[in-house]
C-alpha cells in the first residue's frame, strides 16, 4: 500500500511512545491515532502493568477502543492508527471493529515473536494483521512492516531483563 509523506514520521513518534512506556515499566509499545491529514489525535503507551496486568492492555487495543468511542465510523475510515509493532489478532479485530480505515505499523509480528520466544508476559500469535483484516467486510489498508530495524530495537534485550 501507498506510503504518506509523514508516515515514517509519526511511525518514529510511537517508537518514543514505546520508549516512555517502557520507562514507565511497561512492555515497550506504542501506539498513535492520526487523522486523514496526520494530525496526532491521540498517543497510547501499553497498559499492562498501569492495568493490573491486564494481558489485553495493548497499546492499539486501548487506543481503538478511546477511538471509538469519540468517533464516527465515518471520521474513523480516514484514520491511520500508527504502532511500533504489528498489531496482534485481538488488537486486528478491535481496529477492525472500531472501524479505523488504516493501520501503520513497526515490526512484524512474526518478527516480534522471534524477540520474546515464549515469555509468559507477551505469547506472540505469528498471525499477520492483514489475515484478521481480510476476513472482514470493510477495508482496512495495512503499512508495514516499515523502518523494522528500528522498531526491533525497542525489544532488544528487554524480553531478556524480564
Amino acid at each position: 500500500m501507498p506510503q504518506r509523506p509523514y508516515d515514517e514520521r509519526l511511525l518514529r513518534r510511537t517508537f518514543d511512545v514505546a520508549l516512555q512506556a517502557r520507562d514507565a515499566g511497561e512492555h515497550p509499545f506504542g501506539s498513535l491515532l492520526a487523522d486523514k491529514d496526520g494530525n496526532v489525535l491521540r498517543e497510547q503507551l501499553n497498559g499492562y502493568k498501569s492495568g493490573g496486568g491486564d494481558r489485553t492492555a495493548h497499546a492499539e487495543r486501548l487506543l481503538a477502543c478511546w477511538a471509538g468511542l469519540h468517533f464516527s465510523l465515518e471520521e474513523l475510515a480516514e484514520c491511520t492508527l500508527y504502532t511500533s509493532a504489528e498489531p496482534c489478532a485481538m488488537c486486528s479485530g478491535t481496529i477492525y471493529w472500531t472501524g479505523i480505515g488504516r493501520v501503520v505499523f513497526g515490526l512484524s509480528e512474526h518478527d516480534m515473536k522471534g524477540l520474546t520466544g515464549a515469555h509468559v508476559e507477551n505469547p506472540t500469535l505469528d498471525l499477520p494483521c492483514t489475515t484478521v483484516f481480510a476476513a472482514g467486510q470493510r477495508p482496512t489498508e495495512v503499512v508495514g512492516p516499515l523502518l523494522a530495524d528500528e522498531a526491533a530495537q525497542l525489544h532488544v534485550d528487554f524480553w531478556k531483563e524480564k
